[in-house]
């Protein structure tokens, strides 16, 4: 069990800047995303498109301003836990018990929902017994590639992360890449990229294809595929791997007995509390009379949830307000030397 003074819902901007200011105050925090990598919306959604209306950067993309906010992070090495969906959140004693989808489990007083527009979840395939082959031998994210090696990959998707995987994975693996349309959609490099490699054999291209079955009682033996005038190929297969992009949805957070306002969770001004003692919102996924969906109001309604972490990790002290520019205690957390 992860203990720690408060656990942050989200690693999007808003997330690692309630992060920064959690260890500015002296407080411990973890962070945990369902996505596979660091920076939320601005990643997933817009990591090339220009920004215009962060305080003091007239220009920035979304994945600019992630790098920035982890580089603002690095003295405080927190703990980021990657491709975790919070799936419970239970009342014990004083503390908040969180539990993810991989049976992690957190134990803190705090708990910052900061989820942008609620969990992006991968789209699925549409096949009837698909879940009980999900994290064995069929994946929508790759933690370790290394189970591949050696293996027979089966690869569904026409965008850059399913012919980035296939270019990869085809190093130590034999694949299979299947697309729906004759056309990709990933950057024309990578298209020719992967039409170079299978001239060799290592990659076997199927267009206008589509899954239609899936083999195997217990474990995944193979799969079938439906081509658009309907013949069918049979492939045997170790792994499969769907890449069709993310759906954003509420998710879990639904059952935790928050005040919702349709997709989103009311809170107050003062702390961004919600209606639970101890569970904030900050970002897009609050809401409250006069409140803008821009990232520096959730660096604002970050920072004051932060503060009011305080109290509930330090039940015995008194928080002082300080600033950076003079705190001597601050700049030493941050390992600034000098006055």
């Amino acid at each position: 069990m992860n203990k720690t003074d408060a656990l942050i819902i989200g690693a999007g901007p808003t997330g690692l800047f309630t992060a920064h200011q959690l260890k500015l105050i002296g407080l411990d925090c973890e962070i945990v995303d369902n996505l596979d990598k660091i920076g939320g919306q601005c990643i997933e959604l817009y990591p090339d498109k220009p920004i215009y209306d962060i305080p003091a950067i007239p220009e920035c993309t979304g994945e600019e301003l992630t790098n920035n906010l982890i580089k603002q992070l690095k003295p405080f090495n927190i703990k980021i836990h990657l491709n975790e969906r919070v799936d419970e959140v239970k009342k014990d004693k004083a503390n908040w018990v969180v539990k993810t989808n991989n049976n992690k489990i957190f134990n803190t007083p705090n708990v910052i929902i900061a989820g942008g527009v609620g969990s992006f979840e991968p789209r699925k395939f549409p096949i009837k017994d698909c879940e009980k082959y999900e994290n064995k031998s069929i994946f929508y994210a790759i933690k370790d590639k290394k189970i591949f090696e050696g293996k027979t990959v089966t690869i569904f998707g026409g965008g850059d992360s399913a012919l980035d995987w296939a270019i990869e994975l085809s190093k130590n693996s034999k694949i299979n890449l299947v697309h729906r349309r004759d056309d990709f959609r990933a950057a024309q490099a990578t298209v020719n990229q992967v039409k170079e490699i299978a001239k060799s054999g290592k990659i076997n291209l199927f267009t206008k294809y589509q899954i239609n079955t899936i083999r195997g009682k217990n474990e995944l033996e193979g799969i079938e595929i439906k081509h658009d005038d309907g013949n069918v190929k049979d492939l045997n297969t170790d792994f499969v791997l769907g890449f069709f992009g993310l759906i954003m949805q509420l998710g879990p957070i639904a059952d935790w007995g928050l005040n919702l306002d349709k997709k989103t969770i009311n809170v107050d001004t003062e702390k961004f509390e919600t209606n639970q003692k101890g569970i904030y919102a900050v970002g897009d996924i609050c809401t409250y009379p006069g409140k803008l969906k821009l990232i520096l109001s959730g660096f604002h309604e970050g920072a004051l949830a932060a503060r009011a972490c305080f109290k509930l990790a330090r039940p015995n002290e008194k928080y002082r307000f300080e600033f950076t520019t003079s705190s001597k205690t601050i700049k030493e957390r941050l390992g600034v030397k000098g006055d």
